[in-house]
């Protein structure tokens, strides 16, 4: 069989890689614009460097935000935002 197909193998090999690598990391960029896009006043967040505080104001002519901390308040870009930590803060707790 592999005699009449020879692309065969690297075929499956493209298709194997493209739904356990490439699909899911399209899937989590897009959440994780999402989650940037939706951000607001107010929103207690955790960027990826760690840096806890809320979100003072934001800009979008360049995507950036200010947060708010206890030493001041920081701009950052909203990329810099941690998506899973920030969601994990504002969970409600459970009992």
């Amino acid at each position: 069989m592999l005699e009449q197909y020879p692309y065969l193998p690297l075929l499956l090999m493209f298709v194997v890689v493209y739904f356990f690598m490439i699909a899911p990391q399209r899937k989590k960029n897009k959440q994780e614009k999402k989650f940037a896009a939706e951000l607001k006043r107010g929103d207690r967040v955790i960027t990826k460097s760690g840096m806890h505080g809320k979100i003072a104001d934001l800009n979008d002519n360049d995507f950036s935000c200010i947060i708010e901390t206890m030493a001041g308040k920081i701009k950052f870009d909203r990329s810099a935002i941690s998506m899973e930590m920030s969601k994990r803060l504002n969970e409600p707790e459970k009992k």
